[in-house]
């Protein structure tokens, strides 16, 4: 009884907090996961990512990263905003709008283990957001949040995929939920849509083809000729993927104000990014993700697009 009151209490408090879903699974090694991965990384899907074939044993077991950890606590935040850039500018993906979310749903995170320890005590526990060694999918689908979809992103059928994933890992045993089911069917819209073929069939991903790749993790300081005209005026991730989805089609707009979009970048027209200098970058992705490819690298971009 104990144990089902601490995970009514956590799953509470977390929506209080703003997740739109709390799902809970054991912590135990993913074999099927990591037998998936490491064909994954040995025929080079990864790219340049280096730091994806790093810490394989962590980011298979979450027990190698929390000592003594029984629960993955997998949570997701919503993004979602009808709010939009000027039509003729370059684009933005939707996640990147608002305020960093790596600041954002961490200190969410931090306040629901916080609260955890207020009601059991002396817990061992680490918080997630896409900064560490966890496969978020994996376990956000064994926790019945939500299942993987075609495009590879966790879908939910009430509100699609616009949403953040994070976690909480904890030495405490709580009550366990099981997966979804899946509810893609015979759809391939996101599949037949991306102009890269990166989702070369259906669940699978070669994040080397990715166009979130090439504007973000490619670090190189030309992008390949061979992608010239098919970046469709992306110049930071990609949203194609979802847009097509119609599971999306039933997507809200977000209650986190500090994703709200700021009305100069809305505004922003093409002509305004092609002018943009350095000082004019770091005020506006001051508190944004988007800071991560940096002024040369998104400068970079914007001209690969003007290449098609």
């Amino acid at each position: 009884m104990i144990q089902t009151n601490l995970t009514y209490a956590i799953k509470k408090h977390a929506a209080e907090l703003g997740f739109d879903a709390c799902g809970i699974s054991k912590a135990v090694r993913l074999d099927e996961e990591a037998r998936y991965l490491e064909n994954w990384l040995n025929t080079d899907k990864h790219g340049k990512m280096a730091y994806m074939a790093n810490y394989f044993d962590k980011r298979t077991d979450p027990r190698l990263l929390v000592d003594g950890a029984m629960s993955v606590i997998s949570l997701s935040y919503n993004y979602y905003t009808e709010k939009q850039q000027a039509p003729d500018a370059p684009h933005i993906a939707m996640y990147a709008l608002g305020e960093d979310y790596h600041v954002v749903v961490k200190e969410k995170l931090e306040q629901l283990l916080a609260f955890i320890k207020t009601r059991a005590g002396d817990v061992n526990g680490r918080c997630f957001v896409d900064s560490a060694p966890v496969l978020e999918k994996a376990w956000a689908q064994r926790s019945g949040v939500g299942w993987v979809g075609k495009n590879t992103n966790l879908l939910t059928k009430r509100r699609g995929s616009f949403f953040f994933l994070a976690e909480v890992i904890i030495d405490l045993e709580l009550d366990y939920d099981g997966p979804v089911k899946d509810y893609c069917g015979t759809c391939t819209k996101c599949v037949d849509a991306c102009p890269t073929q990166a989702i070369y069939e259906p669940y699978k991903l070669d994040a080397s083809k990715c166009i979130s790749y090439f504007t973000i993790e490619l670090k190189d300081e030309i992008l390949p000729a061979d992608y010239k005209g098919k970046f469709e005026n992306w110049m930071y991730g990609c949203d194609i993927c979802q847009q097509v989805c119609p599971i999306n089609t039933q997507a809200e707009s977000h209650n986190e104000p500090r994703f709200e979009p700021l009305n100069e970048l809305l505004t922003m027209t093409a002509k305004d990014w092609d002018n943009l200098e350095e000082e004019g970058f770091k005020k506006l992705f001051k508190h944004s993700a988007v800071k991560r490819t940096k002024y040369k690298g998104l400068k970079r971009n914007i001209a690969f697009l003007k290449l098609g």
